[in-house]
């Protein structure tokens, strides 16, 4: 499987011979040093570049090229060769762009001799910078492994040998920039976009309005978030993003005109669509272009929607990653150069030390300040196109205060997805991306009532929260009953001793319940056993193709189960049913919905871990318990709330009774 890396990442490499495949939009030099245990380059012998391309397990290109191939082989590099930096330049003096943020943003892979990927790198975030440590090959013991690195120079190809401690940079770089420009007419074009069958899509500019005219249909992606807190194997939230989020850049489809991320990116495509997306409009001469809602690839609006607010997710989680890993690798470069200064004894003695201290230190401090520019960057842009982009949303995308959703008829087909919250990440709080979930609905839901929740519950009154949680899970109730034709779904409620009657009174009072809350052990018994026939007719009926024999009074519907205060009022039969519902229900329409407080069902011990894993856990209150796997984030779910002295809820549920009433439901 291919390591998709960002900034400081690093990943073990199965092989010692080895292909470093570089594809970008415009001629680039590429080059490698070797360097020893301390990275140090001994000399212009342990440098390949055009002038020079081979050394021993080394080759690399003659002439600037878009696409290049490095051949590397680390059992035969030279005795004393601990590591491999690959650089990257763009030409000088050729009528050229003089620096990386004018260009789409270099991809670099390293590969078997065979083509298998093996790791890549998205080089992000570049902006006057013309020369770039794009990765390095290194040994750690006995194993090498590669480490995206993605350092750029302002200063160019003499800056960033100088870097590397080579003697004399300025005359070897001007010496391979004249190489360059005599083999510049050998140049080769860049490549054409790759076929559907997976593979990526390069652009050939880095105009922001650029979009490839053939889109490959995205693959079904992995699934980005995961609830920590359930043990065992992890589950995830299942929004089926486009695709999932990797561990690269920003964009990998390169640069807009005003920053790395560009709007139509092939990240953000779903499928051929009968006609373009909305046109951006033309940016003014040094402006960032202009987002545009519905700017993403899709067979309709709600679907071009829903791809743009996945892509979003996915630049806003790239461009945090490229960041703090921007901000690591400053922190470990300064401490490599302060053993590498401090090693010599005679160093930590007088001025010298200091100043290695304080070289070191303003080194880091640049380059953190650097990497947090190109977020803010990145942020600014996210931020404009999120305040585009939520105002057009449906109403099963949008919050509870869109007016969209005082204008909402309901539907006679279903959407794509629903907005069950918003994340954000603590680089900048307000800049949140809805989290959409798949309808029909994949897997149950869990509000999380206990104390333990997060900090905000903890500081929180026990009955105060679990009625914020009752009330979540009946806004999600009616969300869902909004957002479905008329009678296509049923929502059921179970609470044992009766305690959420004031949260339950907008669906008891607009009559869309499909009976009144099951209170007390009878009635708990009762809906588990009418859900469970109906799981289990359904499921025979679908294996032995005979849907024309069920029974006449099963409602085919969608049906979705509140729970309120689990496990209070379950015996271990109701128990096992419900697991029953929450594994084989969502496959044949039936849904799960719990309030409940996981402490308070520790009596059951390791018995209820398969009901947790199998829900997606939410919070009555923002938690930050939501982790990408992808680029190791923590996202803060906040839940949708409803305006205080709106009643948007109750005019969501008339008129969700009112087009029963008219479809004769």
């Amino acid at each position: 499987m291919t390591a998709e890396l960002v900034r400081g990442q690093n990943h073990t490499l199965p092989q010692t011979r080895l292909e470093i495949r570089v594809s970008a939009g415009t001629p680039v030099v590429a080059g490698a040093t070797l360097g020893d245990e301390r990275g140090t380059v001994r000399g212009i012998e342990w440098i390949a570049h055009p002038g020079s391309p081979q050394l021993p397990g080394l080759e690399v290109s003659q002439q600037a090229a878009a696409d290049h191939r490095l051949a590397v082989d680390l059992e035969a590099l030279p005795s004393g060769a601990h590591r491999v930096t690959v650089l990257l330049a763009l030409p000088v003096g050729v009528g050229g762009p003089v620096r990386f943020g004018a260009v789409p943003a270099p991809f670099v892979a390293v590969t078997g001799l065979d083509g298998t990927e093996i790791a890549t790198f998205t080089l992000t975030g570049l902006d006057a910078e013309s020369a770039v440590s794009a990765l390095e090959l290194y040994r750690r013991q006995d194993a090498w492994k590669v480490r995206a690195v993605g350092q750029g120079y302002a200063g160019g190809l003499a800056e960033m040998l100088a870097d590397q401690g080579v003697t004399d940079p300025a005359a070897l770089a001007g010496s391979i920039q004249e190489a360059v420009t005599r083999g510049l007419a050998r140049s080769v074009a860049p490549p054409p976009p790759r076929t559907p069958e997976g593979d990526r899509v390069r652009h050939a500019t880095g105009s922001a309005d650029h979009r490839p005219t053939a889109p490959p249909p995205a693959p079904e992606p992995p699934e980005p978030l995961a609830d920590p807190a359930a043990t065992g194997p992890a589950h995830t939230t299942q929004p089926h993003t486009a695709p999932g989020p990797a561990a690269a850049g920003a964009s990998a489809a390169g640069p807009s005109t005003g920053g790395p991320i560009n709007y139509a990116h092939p990240r953000r495509q779903h499928a051929a669509p009968p006609s373009p997306p909305p046109a951006a409009p033309p940016a003014q001469p040094g402006q960032p272009a202009q987002p545009v809602a519905g700017d993403a690839t899709g067979w309709s609006m709600d679907e071009r929607l829903y791809n743009q607010i996945w892509g979003m997710f996915e630049d806003l989680a790239r461009a945090v990653a490229a960041y703090r890993s921007a901000v690591d690798f400053a922190e470990s470069r300064m401490d490599q150069e302060l053993d590498r200064a401090l090693s010599d004894p005679r160093n930590r003695i007088g001025g010298a030390g200091d100043r290695a201290r304080e070289a070191a230190r303003a080194k880091r401090d640049e380059l953190a300040s650097r990497a947090r520019e190109a977020l803010d960057r990145d942020l600014a842009q996210l931020a404009a196109e999120a305040a585009v982009v939520e105002p057009a949303l449906p109403a099963a995308y949008a919050g509870w205060g869109n007016p969209v959703w005082h204008a909402h008829r309901i539907p006679m087909e279903i959407p794509m997805a629903l907005r069950i919250g918003d994340l954000h990440l603590p680089e900048r709080t307000d800049l949140r991306i809805p989290l959409l979930v798949r309808l029909p609905l994949e897997r149950g839901m869990w509000v999380d009532s206990g104390r333990t929740a997060s900090e905000a519950a903890t500081l929180m009154d026990t009955d105060r929260l679990r009625r914020l949680a009752m009330e979540t899970a009946v806004a999600h109730a009616a969300r869902l009953l909004a957002v479905y034709p008329p009678g296509e779904f049923a929502v059921h409620v179970i609470d044992p001793a009766g305690s959420a009657a004031g949260p339950l009174a907008p669906l008891v009072e607009s009559g869309v319940l499909a009976g009144p809350p099951a209170a007390g052990p009878g009635g708990v018994a009762s809906v588990l056993a009418h859900l469970t026939r109906r799981v289990d007719l359904v499921q025979m009926a679908v294996r032995a193709r005979a849907a024309d024999s069920l029974p006449p009074d099963l409602d085919t519907g969608e049906q979705l189960l509140v729970v309120n205060d689990f496990p209070h009022g379950f015996d271990d039969r109701a128990v096992t049913q419900l697991r029953y519902l929450a594994d084989e229900g969502p496959a044949v329409g039936v849904h799960l919905l719990m309030v409940a407080d996981r402490e308070e069902a520790s009596a059951y011990g390791p018995v209820l871990d398969p009901l947790w894993r199998s829900l997606l856990r939410i919070t009555p209150v923002a938690d930050s318990h939501l982790a990408d796997p992808w680029v190791g984030h923590a996202w803060t779910y906040e839940p949708l709330t409803i305006p205080p002295g709106s009643q948007v809820l109750e005019q969501v549920l008339t008129a969700v009774a009112a087009a029963r009433r008219a479809a004769g439901r």
